[in-house]
């Protein structure tokens, strides 16, 4: 789809929501790659969704002077900061035409089509095979798609040669440093709780390279293969069921003694 060569169509700023089925209006709508969006007043796009119509209804064109029907827009990526809608997802360039009513801070059209796509980092998947499923369906619009990393926008993917390696860098490695930091956490450390079946919480003092020391709340010492400790994510706790040794307080102060 192409905007028609014959117009000097607007250009606005809005923002979309993304789920599983793809882009969309905040109010729902969905945007099609190919094909502009065309307004519809709210009667009509009642219709044109349950595929019904009541006698009497009266629909109009949109958008009209005296109707709040058509397809919004602002006329400044500032304005548009400055609304609560940017914390809902994708925000970007819009072009607008056929019949356009402006407004002190932006439009309602009648058609309109992305102009280009701006992503938060902070809304992307970490995982990069579900990046993939974003892009193959984003990138069937034909326009720029950006990355808004660090308060700059970075070049992801040009309508006219592809993918970018800059936007792609950006992608990669929040890809790996939320892998590691997840690492980190997932790493048994002094400090953590084992819940030891049949025994209760251990707090962990000391971890080597094959096994894990940790104090009982009876202050015995319960010694576990690390091997054996793994992490419950329903519980969000360590867990062990393996118990290599146990060194109890009352056979220490005995061993004491005896020496003595």
């Amino acid at each position: 789809m192409r905007v028609p060569d014959y117009i000097s169509p607007i250009v606005g700023y809005r923002v979309w929501q993304w789920d599983a089925t793809g882009l969309k209006s905040l109010n729902g709508r969905p945007w099609l790659p190919g094909k502009p969006l065309s307004a519809a007043c709210g009667i009509e796009m009642s219709r044109m969704l349950t595929g019904r119509a009541e006698q009497g209804q009266v629909t109009h064109d949109a958008p009209q002077l005296d109707c709040s029907c058509g397809v919004y827009s602002a006329k400044s990526l500032d304005h548009l900061r400055r609304t609560v809608y940017m914390q809902y997802g994708i925000f970007g360039e819009v072009y607008l035409w056929g019949t356009v009513v402006e407004h002190e801070a932006g439009w309602r059209a009648q058609h309109a089509y992305p102009k280009n796509f701006v992503l938060p980092l902070s809304m992307m998947p970490v995982s990069m095979s579900r990046v993939e499923l974003w892009l193959k369906t984003l990138t069937e619009f034909g326009c720029d798609i950006f990355v808004h990393s660090k308060q700059r926008d970075v070049p992801l993917w040009q309508g006219q040669s592809g993918y970018e390696a800059a936007g792609l860098d950006v992608l990669v490695q929040r890809c790996k440093d939320w892998y590691a930091r997840r690492g980190e956490q997932r790493r048994i450390k002094f400090g953590d709780r084992v819940a030891v079946l049949g025994r209760g919480i251990a707090v962990v003092e000391q971890v080597d390279g094959k096994e894990v020391h940790a104090l009982l709340w009876n202050r015995d010492t319960v010694r576990v293969r690390r091997r054996e400790i793994v992490w419950d994510g329903g519980n969000m706790r360590w867990e062990t069921a393996v118990v290599a040794g146990i060194n109890t307080t009352t056979k220490a102060m005995s061993s004491v003694f005896t020496t003595q």
